[in-house]
């Protein structure tokens, strides 16, 4: 979680709250990390930490809109900004489709 707050603040993003949500809880069996934070001006963001070794392609985009929608569903509101973190390479057309969904990619 340090690493993430570290690179958050980093690009001027400062958090007031921030709770860790286990994937367990949304159901999914996914190895990622979640976490629901309140920024200083009142919105919500939906941050995801994805550390794997293999290249996320389209078929990872559909898997993360749906855990979002689940995480929506789960804290019982939408969220301003949609954050995903990166340890891993990323297609290219995985990456216009991530944008075109809304999503701030940080690698």
């Amino acid at each position: 979680m340090q690493t993430v707050v570290d690179s958050l603040r980093e690009n001027g993003c400062l958090y007031k709250k921030m709770i860790e949500i286990k994937p367990s809880q949304l159901g999914v069996r996914n190895k990622i990390k979640i976490y629901h934070a309140t920024d200083t001006r009142g919105y919500f963001s939906a941050i995801f930490a994805v550390s794997q070794k293999s290249r996320l392609l389209m078929k990872d985009v559909s898997k993360f809109e749906e855990i979002y929608h689940k995480l929506v569903i789960f804290s019982d509101h939408n969220f301003k900004y949609k954050i995903l973190f990166l340890d891993a390479p990323l297609c290219s057309k995985a990456r216009e489709a991530f944008m075109s969904c809304g999503w701030s990619i940080q690698d």
